[in-house]
């Protein structure tokens, strides 16, 4: 198979690379556009140095082909930051600002097969049964707005963990770096109000949180 070929050729001829080793992923499905006869969870491993793209939810083995077909891991990193790779990605919103003021936050139009990618992978996410940080995410958005925002606000947030992942070697964790903006201005809010509460010495009768016994 000429990807897989192409695939050891890079790998093979790292040491970088070929050094790195994966256990298989016996969890992750294996659907009708991946590859067959090829381990692609070790190949994007060793391609991409050690950094376990398909440790995220919803990330399937097609998706990771798509990003390594596409950019890979040398194009990944000519993004000086996670929001210009959104932006080229056309996955970041085009603020116009008049006044001070925010007119409109929409995503330009446009598509690629790694954009497209990360939305059927932001979508899977939505799909997801179990609650994980990404899953919850998605589903804050669509209940705010609508599923179509909360898959383009996931995919644009796939892009941004993988760059970190990528280009810092951040490992996928359970990560506060990732909340939406709002988690932290509340995480903010409720670290100030605990500072106060010490300062004063409140207590729970002076904050009227004590409940009634019977």
């Amino acid at each position: 198979m000429e990807i897989e070929k192409m695939l050891n050729e890079i790998i093979q001829s790292d040491d970088n690379k070929r050094q790195h080793h994966l256990e298989p992923k016996v969890h992750k499905r294996v659907n009708k556009t991946t590859p067959k006869d090829i381990d692609l969870n070790l190949k994007a491993y060793q391609l991409f140095e050690g950094t376990d793209l398909l440790a995220i939810e919803g990330m399937s083995f097609s998706n990771v082909l798509s990003l390594m077909s596409e950019v890979g891991p040398e194009g990944i990193k000519k993004f000086k930051t996670a929001k210009h790779f959104a932006s080229w990605l056309r996955l970041a919103p085009n603020n116009k600002v008049s006044g001070g003021k925010l007119l409109s936050r929409k995503v330009p139009k446009g598509s690629n097969r790694l954009k497209i990618a990360l939305r059927n992978a932001a979508n899977a996410i939505g799909n997801l049964k179990e609650s994980t940080p990404l899953r919850d995410f998605f589903q804050r958005i669509s209940f705010r707005k609508d599923r179509v925002s909360a898959i383009s606000a996931t995919a644009r947030k796939l892009a941004v963990i993988i760059w970190n992942m990528v280009v810092k070697g951040t490992p996928y964790v359970d990560p506060e770096g990732y909340l939406f903006l709002d988690q932290k201005r509340k995480l903010g809010l409720v670290k100030r109000i605990k500072k106060q509460i010490d300062k004063f010495g409140l207590t729970e009768d002076d904050l009227g949180l004590k409940t009634a016994e019977f």
